[in-house]
């Protein structure tokens, strides 16, 4: 086992080699960047399926100006979209640049805003990381299953081997994983940017492609107008706002850049601003163009063919076949790095939300387990936590995006809002130089940002945000109380140190179920440490009551000779249960002589193979997780191990 998990995992690393685990910039942008930009597959197919839902419901008069209305108002909304990820890429350069050491929203809020409002942060930040798991991996095989048709119908358990392969990766550290991840994040670059150069190139030598469905609807697009127009806007640009997930990885992730970490993290920043905010548009006005559109499949198991894929076909081939074999072999290509990246996307969850939730977990918040570093000095349990919750959510929703997408978004920018309305209280406090101007920019950055959540919250309510709106002030809530036990735990165990005693006397008991080399080491033990104050107690699970079972009996006359002198009581227990037996002795004894020491021993035998214990009952492991919640009991195994 231990050899399996070196070949999986690789070897063990030092504490002290944990400076070798800082990545450059190259492999950062694959690291941090990925779930950004691969939200560009995904991104302009929710606005233009959220804009043909919404005027699907606005009533017959405007339903036939569907389409048009997509290609009308799609690329306003791309822009709008693009201004606002420039806002954010100005606000968040800020905060890399005062919060080197790692300047996510949790630590913005906590310096800057208080416990509550860094612990909505971090809750709204888990839920995040936990979707975009779910959400990339997702589209990611939906990607390959467009391009592949044999495989549809195991997206769910494709996804899932995907998830685990990512996690294993992460397993082995962050410098291996971004070393690994960079191949499919930079081939996704380079496929997407030559794609929409032909896609220029096509668009400059050739008119529009538009469906006769499209021009036939094109006069009714005057019809929408007013609120309808502001409230079909709205949708739209709410779903589309999934194209800025990510962005505020890198500012989470400052502490692993090489020195200096804080510019070598702000000129990453820009960069990956450049290239989202070039393929997102890109995308856009060609899916304009060429008259792609999307519908939300009606049937949440079935997953259809992805815009992007769709585009592609549009892009290389005549009229959406593919006739060429250099066009299909580069469909094949954009298909494949697009599954690609969409799969390691979730690299970004896994780099920040183990780092997350440690920070949150030092500051006693959640369980400590979350800050132990694994033998290659990830956060372990972080990352297992993450990959058990996302495979969840993946065979929950199907592994359909069309339904996870529309809890991806609002938790996302209550981040955004919180981290920036932190930035303006830091920069207030501070003032120094240019501190005005700095405000404004990040001021700027939370009212863009509270803006959009709002609109998310209530546009996207009924489609899933609700789910977010809920969970996120119940998760606050556990991590307060979480704190609040560790606060009493300390406490208690500080005054316990003015009022530990000694107790005078000890009594030892030994749990027997029958007689082998086991029960004598646990009898001797006994002796040593209580001397003539112990005594055995059976269960006696064939009484009837009035008699000893025949089994007791037999036990008794070999008591005799191997008991050591020790007395041996049996209790009876006609309807043949084991701990409640044992655990009224223990009540019993503690009412009688409340002010002796007691301990439990159970003799235990321990097989050489961990399957074999699946072979054996585990009634000592019930009996102890019972009395351990016995104040005043000690309880102590003596084990017996088996030979191989």
């Amino acid at each position: 086992m231990a050899d399996f998990r070196r070949l999986l995992l690789g070897r063990r690393l030092a504490s002290d080699e944990s400076h070798h685990n800082r990545i450059s910039n190259p492999i950062a942008l694959a690291v941090f960047s990925s779930d950004a930009l691969s939200s560009v597959a995904y991104a302009t197919q929710e606005i233009m399926a959220s804009l043909s839902t919404a005027l699907g419901h606005a009533g017959a008069l405007m339903a036939g100006a569907t389409a048009a209305a997509v290609f009308g108002l799609a690329v306003p909304v791309a822009m709008g979209i693009t201004a606002l990820l420039i806002i954010l890429a100005f606000s968040y350069r800020q905060t890399i640049l005062e919060y080197p050491g790692g300047g996510g929203a949790y630590i913005v809020a906590k310096d800057n805003l208080g416990e509550m409002a860094a612990q909505t942060a971090g809750a709204s930040l888990l839920v995040d990381y936990i979707l975009t798991v779910a959400v990339s991996v997702s589209s990611g095989i939906a990607a390959i299953t467009a391009a592949l048709p044999v495989l549809q119908g195991y997206n769910v358990t494709l996804t899932l081997l995907a998830i685990g392969f990512i996690a294993t990766a992460n397993l082995r550290g962050v410098k291996e994983s971004g070393t690994l991840f960079s191949i499919p994040t930079y081939g996704f670059l380079i496929a997407i940017l030559g794609l929409l150069l032909i896609g220029a190139i096509r668009w400059a030598l050739g008119p529009a492609i538009a469906p006769a469905h499209v021009e036939a609807a094109a006069h009714q697009a005057p019809h929408l107008a007013g609120l309808a127009l502001v409230w079909v806007f709205m949708r739209a640009y709410s779903a589309g706002c999934t194209a800025l997930t990510g962005v505020e990885a890198i500012s989470n992730g400052v502490p692993v850049f090489r020195d200096p970490p804080g510019k070598n993290a702000a000129k990453t920043m820009i960069w990956m601003v450049f290239l989202l905010g070039t393929m997102f548009m890109g995308i856009t006005l060609l899916s304009h163009h060429f008259g792609v559109v999307y519908r939300h499949s009606p049937d949440p198991t079935l997953v259809q063919e992805t815009l992007l894929s769709n585009l592609s076909r549009q892009v290389l081939g005549s009229g959406g076949t593919l006739v060429s074999l250099p066009a299909k072999v580069y469909y094949y290509v954009v298909q494949g790095f697009t599954f690609a990246i969409l799969v390691v996307a979730a690299n970004t969850a896994y780099a920040d939300f183990p780092r997350l939730a440690a920070l949150q977990a030092k500051d006693g918040f959640l369980p400590n387990q979350f800050t132990s570093m694994g033998d290659r000095l990830v956060f372990s349990n972080g990352i297992l936590i993450l990959s058990v919750l996302a495979g969840g959510l993946v065979v929950l929703f199907h592994a359909n995006t069309d339904v996870l997408l529309p809890l991806y978004a609002l938790g996302v920018f209550l981040g955004f809002t919180i981290s920036q309305s932190g930035m303006v209280v830091h920069w207030y406090r501070k003032r120094g130089p240019h501190w005005q101007s700095k405000i404004a920019v990040n001021g700027v950055g939370a009212c863009a940002a509270g803006i959009v959540m709002l609109d998310i919250a209530v546009t996207k309510f009924s489609g899933g945000a609700w789910i977010v709106t809920v969970l996120v002030p119940l998760l606050v809530m556990t991590f307060f109380n979480i704190h609040r036990h560790y606060i009493r735990v300390k406490s208690t165990l500080a005054a316990s140190r003015t009022d530990a005693f000694l107790p005078s006397k000890h009594h030892a008991i030994v749990l027997v179920s029958g007689l082998h080399a086991g029960t004598v080491q646990a009898l001797s033990y006994a002796r040593l440490i209580s001397g003539d104050r112990v005594e055995a107690l059976t269960v006696d699970l064939g009484s009837d009551g009035f008699h000893e079972s025949p089994a007791i009996q037999k036990l008794r006359a070999d008591w005799a000779y191997y008991g050591m002198g020790v007395p041996l009581r049996s209790v009876p227990s006609p309807y043949r249960k084991v701990v409640e037996p044992i655990l009224e002795e223990v009540n019993r004894f503690k009412l009688a002589e409340p002010e002796v020491c007691l301990t439990m021993i159970l003799p235990e035998y321990v097989t050489s193979k961990w399957w074999q214990r699946l072979l054996h009952n585990q009634m000592a492991f019930r009996i102890k997780a019972s009395l351990m919640l016995k104040p005043g009991v000690i309880v102590t195994s003596v084990r017996m191990h088996l030979p191989d």
